[in-house]
């Protein structure tokens, strides 16, 4: 009887201990950007020059900005995210499909647990902005994309680790500039998003892989 074809693997085994290695430290820097900035509700010493010349784009500008920043409001996540997990399916990858649905979930759901533990604020007490939610979503789908994209194409270890990092830094970078433009973040908040999706995403693809793994092997 011919083998059966093992399910692929989320987190390509290639990358795996580079991107597990950034994992942590971007876990770190979440947690030394979060004490650091516990309770403030001023740019910090690394935010103002970068807000002084991002903060107040106008048009056309600002409606680029707006337009990402609808990436990653309800509705428009929303649709990202249908849209991803349809691509994921149609290519097979029901794995993938459940690590767009988690891993954007669970990045979002941390970022939505950080906030009032550090407690720093814009524009008012009431708004909490460590770190950027909107930044760590966009760039949790888009390392999802980048590690499925990995794993088709086979790439190497230091392959697949510039593909993963380079679209996670253009995501996070396109709208961690727009909550900046916009005047909703700071930018050691966007940073904090960034590394929040770092941290959670690999760490969830692994979960995926052990879980659907070990479901597989009770079946057969």
């Amino acid at each position: 009887m011919a083998a059966r074809r093992s399910a692929p693997a989320v987190l390509p085994p290639a990358p795996r201990g580079l991107l597990g290695l950034i994992a942590v430290l971007a876990a770190l820097v979440v947690v030394a950007l979060g004490v650091r900035y516990a309770g403030h509700g001023e740019p910090g010493a690394g935010d103002g020059w970068i807000q002084s010349a991002v903060d107040g784009v106008r048009p056309p500008w600002r409606y680029l900005a707006l337009a990402t920043d609808f990436l990653a409001e309800p509705l428009g996540a929303a649709a990202l995210v249908v849209v991803t997990v349809t691509g994921c399916l149609l290519l097979r990858h029901p794995r993938a499909a459940v690590l767009v649905v988690v891993g954007a979930g669970l990045t979002v759901g941390t970022t939505k647990l950080l906030k009032p533990l550090v407690g720093r604020t814009i524009h008012g007490p009431d708004n909490l902005s460590y770190p950027s939610g909107h930044t760590a979503f966009l760039t949790a789908l888009a390392l999802v994309v980048a590690l499925l994209v990995t794993g088709r194409l086979g790439l190497g270890r230091t392959a697949g680790t510039v593909l993963v990092l380079g679209a996670a830094l253009v995501a996070g970078a396109a709208m961690g500039w727009a909550q900046v433009a916009l005047g909703a973040h700071y930018p050691t908040d966007v940073l904090g998003g960034w590394c929040t999706a770092l941290a959670v995403v690999p760490a969830t693809a692994w979960l995926v892989d052990r879980v659907a793994d070990s479901g597989r092997r009770e079946r057969h």
